[in-house]
């Protein structure tokens, strides 16, 4: 009864006046801020944080997670239309929702990222409702080992985002690793690989790295072909209905993918860029169709964006319950709780419950009021796709510029995006996969901090814990079977020639 009489009351909150309307404000400060590559999320937080200072929480927490709401929905939106992601959380969707705007299926991509965003927005927000009274002994039972093991684990996924192509997958990740020990050592703190350069002291800017890799690559290639995205023309009406339709069609998928996302959102350091790829490898290994990723699955659209979305559900219990932000947009939400007079900790669940449930609801009520929005100017956002490549590229190159220099605020933000456009295209032309290189320069760092931890801890002992058994038999399991499903498909190739030169 508790919890039922603060669910209500969090939602009543939530609908009054100013609250409701800080919320619509913070989501079409969103949408702005989504426009530049780069401005994402963390972006609009940092900069809008201090306008809370004359709000109540929930006035606060309305405002800025209606903001952050749309940013997460309207990420994917330009990864679809020009492989320009305005965060790195939107970087899975550009393997297939880009080819599919290019096939003139921009509206069906864009149609099912927004339903499985939806989905997996409300999935996170559920989750959150339900964890919040089970969620502190599970999250106490992560140490540094456990973590680094899901690190681990996140890394074998490598194997899926390498296609039929391993070896040069497993070399692009390794690539990726390497580019994560460029900056301070987390250890010793001496500097690493910076050749004097102090910008890369923190490491190569994420978002310059992803540009680099995936937009500057697509622009080469609108440049060469010359024509527009899309080289065919579509009725977006139908279009969209049928992606609408891909997200209920494939149901299952999207729940899964937003079980991953809300799962991995609770780990602190495994946020969206992680669970996004994890989804992304998850789908692609148990698709019929694996030899269609890549060059425009739906599938690759829809588990991506629901783990995205429904990852805020997840990064936002542990920030509530013991303070420990997720993420980086959760650090700065932490900022908001100590200026609107909040504690992040048990309180939040007894004294200041209605609030927490509150949040829940903005969660809910944010994806829905962004997808509407989304939506409402759907039609021109695909008709620029439709716009001769010569006009758009100078547009387009603009944003990726501006979106790698704001990054730091430091001109080598775009060297970086210039040096990683040259391999994304290098890779391209190799038809090697780019996605591993994202995932093992996020990971790196994450794994040798974890490790090190680790070992100064416990020594040897880590590798006794039950978890990390646990999350070791995961580890192998997957690995088994991704070498299964490897034969079984190499057997039926061979079949197949067999049947062909009878056949002759």
């Amino acid at each position: 009864m508790l919890y039922l009489n603060a669910l209500v009351e969090g939602l009543t909150a939530v609908l009054s006046w100013p609250a409701f309307g800080l919320m619509l404000l913070g989501v079409g400060i969103g949408v702005v801020v989504t426009m530049v590559p780069g401005l994402g999320g963390v972006f609009a937080f940092s900069v809008m944080l201090p306008f809370t200072f004359a709000m109540t929480p929930i006035q606060a927490f309305a405002f800025l997670l209606g903001m952050h709401a749309v940013t997460t929905v309207n990420d994917e939106i330009w990864s679809v239309l020009f492989a320009v992601p305005s965060e790195a959380n939107a970087t899975a969707t550009i393997l297939d929702g880009h080819p599919l705007a290019k096939q003139g299926h921009a509206g069906r991509a864009i149609g099912a990222h927004l339903f499985s965003s939806l989905i997996g927005g409300i999935f996170g927000a559920a989750l959150l409702a339900a964890a919040i009274p089970l969620v502190r002994p599970f999250v106490l039972s992560f140490g540094n080992p456990e973590l680094f093991m899901l690190v681990v684990l996140g890394l074998t996924f490598v194997a899926s985002l390498s296609g039929r192509r391993i070896m040069p997958g497993m070399i692009v990740a390794g690539l990726g690793l390497v580019l994560s020990m460029v900056g301070q050592d987390p250890i010793t703190s001496q500097l690493r690989f910076t050749f004097g350069q102090l910008f890369l002291q923190e490491g190569p800017p994420l978002v310059s790295v992803v540009l680099g890799l995936f937009a500057v690559p697509a622009v080469i290639e609108l440049s060469v072909r010359r024509t527009s995205i899309a080289t065919a023309k579509v009725d977006l009406g139908d279009d969209l209905m049928e992606g609408v339709k891909d997200a209920f069609r494939h149901w299952k998928l999207v729940l899964v993918s937003s079980g991953i996302g809300a799962l991995l959102g609770m780990i602190p350091g495994l946020g969206g860029s992680v669970s996004q790829w994890v989804a992304y490898g998850w789908a692609r290994d148990h698709s019929k169709n694996k030899a269609q990723f890549g060059k425009g699955a739906i599938e690759g659209v829809l588990a991506p964006a629901a783990a995205t979305n429904s990852k805020e559900g997840g990064h936002l219990l542990p920030t509530i319950v013991f303070g420990v932000p997720a993420g980086a947009s959760m650090a700065l939400l932490l900022g908001a709780f100590l200026i609107v007079g909040l504690v992040p900790g048990p309180k939040m669940l007894t004294d200041h419950l209605d609030i927490t449930f509150a949040m829940v609801w903005i969660l809910v009520l944010a994806h829905i009021v962004s997808v509407v929005v989304c939506l409402v100017f759907l039609r021109q956002l695909v008709a620029i796709t439709h716009v001769r490549a010569t006009v758009l590229i100078p547009f387009i190159l603009s944003f990726i510029f501006i979106g790698s220099y704001v990054g730091k605020n430091d001109m080598g933000g775009v060297a970086v995006t210039v040096v990683f456009g040259a391999i994304g295209y290098l890779l391209v032309l190799l038809d090697w996969p780019r996605p591993p290189l994202v995932l093992g320069f996020i990971l790196g760092h994450l794994a040798e901090n974890y490790l090190w931890l680790s070992q100064q801890t416990f020594g040897l002992a880590w590798l006794e814990r039950p978890l990390v058994i646990t999350l070791m038999v995961i580890i192998a399991g997957y690995l088994v079977y991704v070498a299964s499903q490897r034969r079984n498909n190499r057997i039926v190739a061979l079949r197949l020639e067999l049947a062909e030169a009878t056949a002759g």
